[in-house]
């Protein structure tokens, strides 16, 4: 009898997926926090070997650039500044601003930055030699100049312009598309569909279209022209051309001549 009671004293189990309503009753549940997309860890400032704070991103002349890259790679990163330019700025920028040549970009503060794209916009003012512009003698004032990044976007984009109001060989090549270096054309630079031996194709293609057309006109002619009577001969007119790509007809033997 004792065990029995022990038995049915002892609380049957509750089945897994039994829904129990008395929620209210028993603890609350814990949700688990923070589900979605986790935490990223705030970003550790980079030091440079010199101590100084190095910043992420520097905008030099129009340009979103690494702050990590030393001051020769960021100069030349820029359009408009080659790498035989590049390392003259480079120096240049070094004894103007008094930082080494491998000072990374990112370690300048926003004045040396500015002075640095004033030595790149205006090289000439910093004894670079006038062989190493980009724009010597200019059309319209003579000087000897140099452009850099949108600037130098936008200039050659009115000389080509200029060429083409002026209707000069380069402009007529530039409103066609064609190349103005005096490049050959016969094996490059070709557009359009008749290529090379495409041309074939495309023409045997053509004929194989104009001959179904004409078939086809002449089946709907042959339907509506009405019945020769028997012995009546055909009217004179233009006979039908043959359609492209169809076997010529053999010529009719020569009788000889008697002699």
């Amino acid at each position: 009898m004792a065990e029995k009671n022990e038995k049915g004293g002892e609380k049957p189990q509750e089945k897994k997926g039994a829904h129990s309503f008395n929620r209210s009753a028993s603890a609350p549940e814990e949700k688990p926090m923070n589900k979605g997309r986790p935490m990223q860890a705030p970003m550790k400032a980079v030091i440079s070997a010199s101590g100084k704070e190095v910043r992420g991103i520097v905008r030099l002349a129009g340009y979103d650039l690494r702050g990590s890259l030393p001051l020769r790679r960021a100069i030349t990163s820029v359009k408009g500044i080659g790498i035989n330019l590049g390392k003259v700025v480079s120096e240049i920028a070094s004894q103007q601003l008094g930082i080494n040549d491998k000072t990374m970009i990112g370690e300048l503060s926003e004045q040396e930055v500015e002075k640095l794209e004033n030595i790149m916009r205006n090289p000439a003012e910093f004894g670079v030699p006038v062989r190493m512009l980009n724009r010597q003698k200019d059309l319209f004032t003579g000087n000897n100049l140099h452009y850099i990044s949108s600037d130098l976007v936008y200039i050659v984009r009115q000389d080509i312009d200029h060429e083409k109001d002026a209707y000069t060989w380069k402009g007529y090549r530039h409103t066609y598309g064609q190349k103005v270096r005096g490049q050959r054309t016969r094996t490059t630079g070709r557009t359009g569909m008749t290529v090379g031996v495409l041309r074939k194709a495309v023409l045997a293609k053509a004929g194989e279209s104009a001959a179904a057309a004409t078939g086809a006109a002449a089946q709907a002619a042959g339907a509506k022209a009405p019945a020769a009577a028997p012995g009546a001969k055909a009217p004179a007119g233009i006979a039908p051309k043959a359609p492209i790509g169809a076997p010529k007809a053999a010529a009719p033997a020569k009788k000889e001549e008697k002699k």
